[in-house]
């Protein structure tokens, strides 16, 4: 069942990040015609994760095997399409899971990132019944609750550059209308994906992202990414690059 997009499901984690590379932004400046990006800058080490269940399961138990089972799906299924949910186990041992992909991301790159995630995650939630974890090119999470279509706003973390923008009040002008173009198209988009850019001064440009786990509706996709967006001037107001992370969406 898909919950209504003005609910949400977990509890609140507000985690600031500092992020001093322009390049690891998802919305961000840069001179035109000058920006180059290759799979070689993406980050290999996470950007975050939560473990946010307070239940544990033992290395020899049926969870501990159900999510083995759930882990190799993922890791098998996401590089094909992008995205992927699965499951394993039945009653108090069954356990969900979601990978994504970020949408521009080729397939041996979002493949690599799937294998880093499925050892790290275990490595990162030892025993514990949920996890969720980010990387450049990836998100993973499971759990023993059902999560499916489920928004989540409030597992969130933020990445900002140091750098201050020059002239922020035109600067904030081109990026509001920016990322409301962004949060329309990856909301009617089947890939829920959608990157764009903006003009700013006579040299630079605006670039963004934004992008929705595929298990939302459109309407629920749409809200996350305005809810994120919202987070902009909280988290990055009047820096030259910001990110937003929720369980269910980016910016």
């Amino acid at each position: 069942r898909k919950k209504q997009a003005n609910e949400n499901t977990y509890p609140l984690h507000l985690i600031p990040r500092n992020m001093s590379s322009p390049l690891a932004a998802f919305f961000f400046l840069a001179p035109i015609f000058t920006l180059v990006l290759q799979s070689t800058l993406a980050r290999s080490d996470p950007l975050y994760h939560f473990c946010p269940s307070p239940s544990n399961y033992t290395a020899t138990s049926i969870f501990s095997h159900n999510l083995d089972v759930v882990l190799q799906k993922l890791a098998a299924r996401t590089p094909i399409h992008g995205f992927s949910t699965a499951t394993a186990g039945k009653g108090p041992e069954k356990i969900y899971g979601l990978a994504l992909c970020r949408g521009d991301v080729a397939g041996d790159d979002c493949k690599a990132c799937m294998h880093n995630g499925i050892a790290e995650i275990r490595q990162l939630c030892p025993y514990q019944k949920q996890g969720i974890l980010w990387y450049d090119n990836c998100m993973l999470r499971y759990s023993d609750v059902d999560f499916f279509g489920y928004m989540d706003t409030q597992t969130k973390f933020y990445m900002w550059n140091t750098q201050d923008v020059s002239q922020p009040e035109l600067f904030n002008d081109q990026l509001g209308k920016l990322m409301g173009k962004l949060s329309k198209e990856a909301a009617e988009r089947p890939s829920f994906f959608a990157t764009s850019d903006v003009k700013f001064g006579d040299a630079l440009k605006i670039y963004g992202l934004a992008q929705c786990t595929r298990d939302l509706s459109g309407k629920a996709c749409k809200y996350c990414i305005d809810d994120a967006i919202a987070d902009i001037p909280t988290c990055c107001g009047g820096k030259r690059g910001g990110r937003v992370v929720t369980g269910s969406c980016s910016i």
